[in-house]
């Protein structure tokens, strides 16, 4: 059985809308969002769906995360808090406003931050603190925000995996940190190819990263530029179809809801498994825990049976990832030097043998779920 992937056509939700999209902005003359509508009209459109007074559209969902750093405004030698069970997206940023990635542990449930880990590593250098939703599930946050209230800290929202996910409680994932951050990248519930969104409700932050993301240009002003930034921003073509992905995202999240909820069903008595919390779940991936820690081998089992299932989702946790021995800033090491990674042995163990991801689609059948349960089933049988 072939298993719809978002890397071709079957896996996606781009069709005509998109394309009417492209034409309309191609036949208006203006690519360029700076005079534009497209862009300012899906900045509108996602600061409605989440209830936060700005939007920040830009090239990438990196792109986002390099300015919501900014919104914290680290000196350089300034620590932030984060994950190692996560794209080098988040970590990237950190590192290009000369700050320092601290990485917390993780709860071994689910691979998001452990809150009682962050509070632990909190100390006089550190400006904020990053969480990611990893794979649509919600983190922690409210306890986050606690800690980062009672400390004098920033809190990011990585939400790049979790497009309207939600939060115990209510309100959606992305809507209680000071900024969040989302991605239209090929492989999130929605694309443009590449693109980001910087959410906030505070005006400071919201002038901070605008100005970032367009080279420091204070367009009010004339030619001025009024602070240091880079070009970060989104063209129009990028940003018309983001609207129509957009309108679409509502019924990705139900599609993958739905048979996620299915292989919930389908997996809730075989041995051996520890199943996601599903509640506000936005199933970027499906994630399974295998606490006996054959993880690999079931993995194994059941790509060869053609279920697109990987082991650890990374090669190695950020927190051991090879690029702390090299240089990063040319021959200067500054502020890394001396720097060695915390050691977060929950996130080691996971990704060295407890994580395993199946990928998830919005075009997946009850085909798809019966026959990634019968290959689970299977390799029990066998184990």
């Amino acid at each position: 059985m072939k298993f719809p992937s978002m890397a071709e056509a079957d896996g996606r939700t781009l069709g005509d809308e998109e394309v009417a999209a492209v034409e309309r902005v191609i036949r208006s003359g203006m690519l360029n969002s700076v005079w534009g509508t497209e862009a300012r009209e899906l900045e509108r459109e996602v600061a409605r769906m989440y209830g936060s007074r700005h939007a920040i559209a830009c090239s990438s969902g990196t792109a986002a995360l390099h300015l919501s750093v900014v919104a914290a405004a680290p000196d350089p030698g300034d620590e932030i808090i984060t994950t190692p069970i996560t794209d080098f997206g988040t970590v990237a940023p950190i590192l290009a406003q000369n700050a320092v990635p601290v990485f917390a542990d993780v709860d071994p449930s689910d691979g998001n931050l452990d809150p009682g880990a962050v509070a632990a590593l909190i100390g006089p250098r550190t400006r904020a603190i990053m969480a990611v939703h990893l794979f649509g599930a919600p983190a922690r946050i409210h306890e986050l925000r606690a800690l980062a209230d009672e400390n004098g800290l920033t809190l990011i929202e990585d939400c790049a995996q979790a497009w309207l996910a939600e939060l115990p409680g209510g309100g959606l994932a992305g809507t209680t940190g000071h900024v969040a951050c989302l991605s239209l990248q090929q492989w999130k519930h929605i694309t443009c190819g590449d693109g980001g969104v910087a959410i906030t409700r505070d005006e400071e932050l919201a002038r901070r990263m605008r100005l970032f993301s367009d080279k420091g240009w204070d367009r009010a002003a004339g030619r001025s530029h009024a602070a240091f930034g880079l070009n970060y921003r989104m063209s129009e073509l990028q940003a018309a179809v983001a609207r129509a992905q957009l309108a679409k995202l509502p019924g990705v999240l139900a599609a993958r809801r739905r048979t996620a909820l299915q292989l919930m069903d389908a997996l809730k008595d075989q041995p051996g498994i520890r199943l996601p919390r599903p509640q506000g779940h936005a199933w970027w991936l499906f994630p399974i825990v295998c606490p006996g820690g054959d993880a690999p081998e079931l993995a194994a089992h059941l790509a060869t049976a053609g279920v697109p299932a990987r082991a650890g989702y990374l090669a190695q946790p950020l927190n051991r990832a090879p690029v702390w021995e090299a240089r990063i800033y040319g021959t200067a090491r500054y502020p890394l030097d001396g720097y060695t990674p915390n050691p977060c042995p929950r996130a080691e163990r996971m990704v060295d043998r407890t994580l395993l991801v199946i990928d998830w689609n919005e075009n997946y059948t009850s085909g798809h779920v019966e026959a990634i349960a019968q290959e689970m089933a299977r390799y029990r049988g066998r184990a």
